[in-house]
């Protein structure tokens, strides 16, 4: 099957979530939309008022199959919705209204929900489905008597019986097409008899074949609630249901629940609830919708291809946490070079990163051992480290501006995730070397440092300070990141002095380089680049004097390969790992060599300074140096042109053309 569509509620006047999420949907490629409509809010005050904008609203741009039930309470033989109608014959009369007002906008009508389940049909007041049978049959033959095609809900969990007796009542022979609820690896109700799709739909076809041949199978909702941050396992569930043996499969849901709508039975009473959409709730894309949106499902089966188990035999791997982002990446490359088996624990919400995956593994096939695990996840988290030879932690959220829209999160991957990656790494019971990416934001804004405007870049005051911010210098914490990523730092020294582990800590500056996705939140030498490739503007903030010390990530490769050579000495330590004071070099400076590299000239536009942001920083590399022996031996002008020459060849063509040296 390669169309799908998605399942999606909406609520009486909810205009605006719908604006925004249906633009986003249909740029998925969904083929259906999958709604209801509440034959209970249509009674209610307004209630036709809202399905008569949201019919036709929701049908423009795609093909609708609205889902009827619900039981105005006031007709219900038990007070309540899920009950059946006193006069059963009012939901074929309702059926009628529907097809009259809206009918130009769908050509099949689903009856009923989940009509096994208790809140959705109160099957005690009807345990032989008598009325149900009745009110269906009335309803389904004035939907085909005026030309549409019923669907008949499908229930929750699979019930073989119950559809029997669906097709023993005649039910089955209305039915275009029959629906099919089940949601692998999600619910408890369904793990111990969930057998797979092929077995089920199987099930179900012999059932349909002997009341009704021609009736389609339909699996009206199936999803996986990310509730453990699993993306990639929500986007493999859709690849394995799309392969289904049924006609249409609509995925529940395109959205996560907003976390303050209370479901069925009642606010956040199970988790798993609000996490069943391809988006979350504040409208950010996960794996699934983004691959979706990307490329459709081509898109999809390639990067849900890329995944396999981090099992390697009897061989210890190195893990790479983020190890298909940038300097991930670069990491790997550098074991896979060496024969090592390399398990590349990355959970791909970062653009672009699975093309990073993509390439290691054409490039180096069996030694690459994908894990697409987040940090959230500790179980799994576990999983991927247990058989370690050395953990390198450099999965994290990156970004300043993003911690300080969502600074929970961020402290749930950078701190959380920190200490289940030391958790997972004591677990083994080994001496396993973890080595941490901290970053130099750990220093704070360097408020104290008094800094001087000269020509297009800013220099302290005190030249005492002129080799760069050493070791010493007193921690503050500034920005829910820094903040998250100081505690992570605190972390993993202390576990090397509490627990013993052999684990160290690279302060990082400003590193940059190939396979770097570059944004103007984080990756900014890259951005720049790609930016005036691109012939687009590129806006600074602040005065764009700041001046960091950058760094080739080939050479922050090279460190981090040297501290664990020699982690048996250096554990407990954190080290600086910059350009140092010969790379140090101002953001208007980096613009300037861009422009002379490419014969480029970019716009450039000057916003506010933003905060948390460092005047200057410039790192004091020379304990590193004394370790190790390590030297940052790629120049910033080298470096440039090296990422220009990489970008020009994989990410974007120069508007121009041209690279000098």
């Amino acid at each position: 099957m390669s169309q799908f569509g998605f399942v999606e509620w909406f609520r009486p006047g909810d205009r605006d979530r719908v604006e925004a999420v249906l633009p986003k949907l249909e740029a998925t490629g969904a083929a259906w939309l999958r709604t209801h409509l509440s034959w209970a809010d249509y009674h209610a005050p307004g209630g036709k008022e809202w399905y008569d904008w949201l019919i036709p609203r929701l049908a423009r741009n795609i093909e609708l199959v609205p889902c009827i039930h619900y039981t105005p309470p006031s007709l219900s033989r038990t007070g309540k919705s899920s009950g059946a109608p006193k006069v059963l014959k009012d939901l074929a009369d309702f059926c009628d209204t529907v097809m009259t007002d809206y009918g130009a906008h769908f050509e099949c009508i689903e009856l009923w929900n989940e009509p096994n389940n208790l809140l959705d049909y109160d099957w005690r007041e009807d345990p032989g489905f008598d009325l149900f049978c009745e009110m269906i049959d009335m309803a389904a033959y004035w939907i085909r008597h005026r030309g549409w095609k019923p669907v008949l809900g499908g229930p929750c969990p699979f019930d073989p019986y119950w559809l029997d007796l669906m097709g023993q009542r005649g039910i089955l022979s209305y039915m275009h097409a029959v629906g099919f609820h089940g949601f692998p690896g999600t619910w408890d109700s369904e793990e111990g008899s969930w057998s797979g799709w092929d077995m089920h739909l199987g099930e179900m076809r012999a059932i349909l074949d002997r009341h009704n041949p021609q009736s389609e199978i339909w699996i009206t909702e199936t999803g996986y609630s990310t509730w453990r941050k699993d993306q990639m396992e929500q986007a493999r569930r859709f690849v394995q249901a799309l392969d289904a043996p049924a006609e249409r499969m609509f995925w529940y849901a395109w959205q996560d629940l907003q976390p303050d709508v209370a479901v069925q039975e009642g606010l956040w009473f199970d988790p798993r609830h609000y996490h069943l959409g391809a988006l979350t709730a504040d409208q950010q894309p996960k794996l699934l919708a983004r691959m979706l949106s990307e490329g459709g499902v081509t898109r999809l089966r390639e990067v849900t291809r890329l995944s396999a188990p981090p099992s390697v035999g009897g061989t210890r791997p190195v893990v790479i946490t983020g190890g298909a982002g940038f300097i991930g990446s670069n990491l790997a490359e550098s074991y896979l070079q060496d024969g090592r088996d390399v398990v590349v624990l990355d959970n791909l919400s970062r653009p672009g990163v699975e093309e990073n995956l993509a390439w290691l593994s054409a490039r180096h096939g069996d030694l690459v051992h994908p894990a697409p695990v987040d940090l959230r996840d500790a179980q799994a988290l576990g999983d991927a480290v247990r058989d370690a030879a050395a953990v390198f932690h450099l999965a994290a959220q990156t970004a300043v501006t993003t911690s300080l829209d969502a600074p929970i999160e961020d402290f749930e991957i950078n701190a959380r995730g920190t200490l289940n990656v030391l958790e997972a790494v004591r677990a083994t019971g080994r001496d396993v070397p973890l080595l941490f990416a901290s970053t130099n934001k750990v220093y704070g804004t360097l408020a104290d440092l008094e800094v001087r405007d000269q020509g297009d870049m800013v220099r302290p005051a005190d030249q005492r300070h002129a080799r760069g911010v050493d070791e010493s210098r007193p921690l503050d914490f500034c920005t829910p990141y820094g903040c998250s990523k100081g505690v992570a730092d605190q972390y993993v020294l202390d576990y090397a002095k509490s627990y013993g582990l052999q684990a160290a800590v690279l302060r990082m500056s400003c590193i940059y380089g190939p396979r770097q996705f570059g944004t103007e939140d984080q990756g900014w030498v890259a951005h720049f680049l790609i930016s005036a490739l691109k012939g687009e503007p590129i806006t600074i903030y602040g005065s764009g004097r700041q001046v960091r010390d950058v760094c080739e990530v080939s050479d922050a490769v090279a460190a981090y390969r040297l501290v664990h050579d020699r982690i048996g000495s250096l554990s407990g330590r954190a080290f600086n790992l910059g350009g140092g004071p010969e790379n140090a070099v101002s953001l208007r400076q980096v613009v300037a060599e861009i422009a002379r590299t490419t014969g480029l000239s970019p716009q450039v536009n000057y916003g506010d300074w933003r905060q948390g942001d460092q005047p200057w920083f410039v790192a004091d590399t020379s304990a590193l140096t004394e370790a190790t022996g390590w030297r940052a031996r790629i120049g910033w002008r080298d470096g440039i042109v090296r990422l220009v020459n990489w970008l020009s060849e994989n990410r974007v063509r120069s508007a121009q053309g041209s690279v000098t040296a």
